[in-house]
């Protein structure tokens, strides 16, 4: 019988791919254990927390890096029935209260150094009963506990996975998942498959790095995980694990890329790319083809993790110009501003629902903004379907640039100038004009050696027969571009400090 619950489904892919490797790397060293020997730590630890009081249903806040303790606390906390909460490594104290507060969560685990601060809190989190440091006697005592026994499987339409947007936005909203829809979105992605390597660029904290943690022990994918983001150590182990697939955000697939063309070594293995997460230009997955890697792109988000996808045997040009084909149950709407349907080709905004779609906030007042009363999820994105059925993310709503009434897209704009030879990212949000009431103002880093200036801008957009109010009128050179954990652009920053020159 197929398990209907993520601790059943833990313990069987256990059973069957006991001796399928993973790999942690870290600043300590490497890590090389199986699934079978991680899985009886993390029953040994599921015993721990029950007798420090962890009940199903309980949240456990996990603040930890991409090391071998932070797969095991996850699966750990699953194995006893109570709700994984992985929280960013680089939130702070404020940030970590608000989560810790606002979720209710019974315990933290952290390997960040905050244990003895966070329990020097205890007066402003009365639910909070057990902090657990993994790098001291806490985690020890844990470990040593006999295995937790099997238990009576808990309701598939439970919430077992609590997990805070990103930080795109001011305000983190924390998105419950159940068990149902965490299979589901693990139902849609590689299983266990001979040959098949993964590298995992992603952080823990958010849904991206969960989902390719939980199918790498759900799943049964061998997987090499990096604590920290190097895009020359992230190619030093392609070579050396032969990795053939990997996932990320344009910027660590650009790393990359540079460091196989800086060392002159290659990307040896790595045969797929699945990038997304944030704006992707088309120039990257066509230099990423040019590499033997075929990349393409995909979209979700905290609320559905996976919308569409493309796939390594998709036409280059759909890998590179759409964010690929609805993945299986999901639905999507193409919306006006009064939620009439809209034709293919026609841009709108994008509603959906399925099996993965989250089971609503933490915070319940916000549920009614996020869902239309039939049920339907409003992404507050921006695309066009084409008549293929292929999905194309073009903004998000709050993105729209609108300059003397008329709507420019800031990915149209960010597209255009990624060409440009002297730009290796570029980001394009809203400029306070009184005139207009708003214009283009671009932020762009540039590759190294490089120069550019607003005249060569205005060039470059006319000779590529842009027309001329999507040309940016302010452009700012930076020397790196404020990121979220996951890689995805602080936007919201860059729209505060562009407000801010007006003020």
């Amino acid at each position: 019988m197929e398990a209907r619950d993520l601790g059943g489904a833990l313990r069987a892919t256990a059973g069957r791919f006991g001796a399928m490797p993973l790999v942690f790397h870290g600043a300590p060293g490497t890590a090389t254990t199986d699934l079978g020997a991680l899985h009886r730590r993390a029953l040994s630890v599921a015993a721990g927390l029950a007798g420090l009081g962890v009940e199903p249903g309980d949240v456990v806040a996990l603040q930890l890096t991409g090391r071998v303790e932070s797969a095991i606390a996850h699966a750990a906390v699953l194995l006893r029935g109570a709700v994984v909460l992985p929280v960013v490594p680089i939130y702070g104290l404020r940030e970590l209260g608000f989560v810790l507060r606002q979720s209710e969560a019974a315990a933290l685990i952290t390997s960040t150094g905050r244990a003895d601060e966070v329990r020097a809190m205890s007066a402003e989190l009365p639910a909070l009963r057990q902090v657990v440091d993994v790098d001291g006697e806490d985690w020890d005592a844990l470990e040593a506990h006999p295995p937790l026994g099997a238990h009576a499987p808990p309701d598939p339409d439970r919430i077992c996975v609590l997990v805070y947007t990103s930080g795109t936005t001011a305000d983190p909203k924390g998105v419950q998942h159940t068990h149902r829809s965490v299979l589901a979105e693990l139902g849609t992605m590689p299983g266990h498959e001979d040959g098949y390597v993964y590298l995992d660029a992603f952080p823990p904290g958010h849904v991206a790095g969960l989902c390719v943690l939980l199918r790498a022990l759900v799943n049964g994918v061998a997987t090499v995980f990096m604590e920290k983001w190097d895009p020359g150590t992230a190619l030093d182990l392609v070579h050396e694990h032969r990795v053939t697939a990997s996932a990320g955000v344009p910027f660590h697939l650009a790393g990359l890329l540079d460091a196989a063309d800086r060392t002159g070594r290659g990307t040896g293995s790595l045969r797929e790319y699945l990038v997304g997460a944030a704006s992707v230009p088309p120039v990257l997955v066509e230099r990423a083809g040019r590499a033997g890697i075929a990349a393409y792109r995909a979209y979700g988000s905290s609320e559905h993790p996976t919308i569409s996808s493309g796939a390594a045997d998709d036409p280059a040009a759909k890998r590179a110009t759409t964010d690929g084909r609805l993945k299986e149950g999901t639905e999507v709407r193409i919306v006006d501003p009064e939620g009439g349907d809209l034709p293919a080709g026609e841009e709108g905004e994008i509603w959906s629902r399925g099996p993965e779609v989250f089971a609503g906030y933490r915070d319940p007042a916000l549920n009614a903004e996020a869902f239309t009363p039939d049920g339907w999820l409003r992404t507050g994105d921006v695309g066009r379907m084409d008549p293929d059925g292929h999905l194309t993310i073009t903004d998000r709503l709050k993105d729209i640039i609108v300059r003397g009434g008329e709507k420019i897209s800031s990915k149209e704009v960010e597209d255009l100038l990624a060409v440009h030879p002297a730009v290796a990212e570029a980001v394009a949000v809203a400029e306070p004009d009184e005139r207009y009431g708003e214009r283009v103002c671009a932020f762009a880093v540039l590759r190294e050696g490089a120069g550019l200036d607003l005249g060569q801008v205005r060039e470059h957009f006319a000779a590529l027969g842009a027309a001329r109010q999507k040309t940016p009128e302010r452009l700012v050179v930076v020397d790196a571009l404020p990121r979220t954990a996951a890689g995805k652009v602080r936007k919201h920053e860059l729209r505060k400090e562009v407000r801010g020159w007006t003020s």
